[in-house]
């Protein structure tokens, strides 16, 4: 249990690859305005107790790795990311209102995939392998079965 976290009423390890691009895959994060979209995950993060295990802001999208609580959504983390972000940043840059009007930095949607230690298949294999009493295709229940 080294690797895992914990709040008050759970322990946890939950691991996602998130990514999300630039509206028209525009190239505007360079120099300070990729400085401040750095620092600004960073500090969304931070507030919302996401751990980020790497990263990486390239001209035209962002790469995430990131351990999240249990209680915060993965469309809610990237709700926080690419709200925050997008209205800080085009607030504190002029040339990125003249680029993206309507003041929407980010496209609509973003690539996420989790990540773990064990594959489905181990997952699968120790829920076959538990006490079972009666199978119903892929659920099992266990223990005795008293008939009314």
């Amino acid at each position: 249990m080294q690797n895992y976290r914990k709040t008050a009423h759970s322990v946890y390890d939950l691991k996602y690859h998130l990514v999300w691009i630039t509206k028209y895959r525009k190239k505007v994060l360079q120099g300070l305005i990729a400085e401040k979209t750095r620092s600004l995950i960073r500090e969304i993060c931070k507030a919302n107790d996401v751990e980020i295990i790497k990263s990486h802001v390239s001209q035209d999208h962002i790469h995430l790795f990131v351990s999240v609580p249990p209680n915060i959504s993965i469309s809610q983390l990237l709700q926080y990311l690419k709200g925050k972000s997008s209205y800080k940043l085009m607030f504190g840059f002029k040339e990125l209102q003249k680029q993206f009007w309507g003041q929407h930095l980010w496209a609509r949607g973003y690539f996420a995939c989790s990540s773990g230690n064990i594959t489905d298949e181990v997952i699968m294999k120790y829920i076959d392998s538990q006490d079972v009493t009666v199978q119903d295709d892929d659920f099992k229940i266990a223990g005795e079965l008293k008939t009314p």
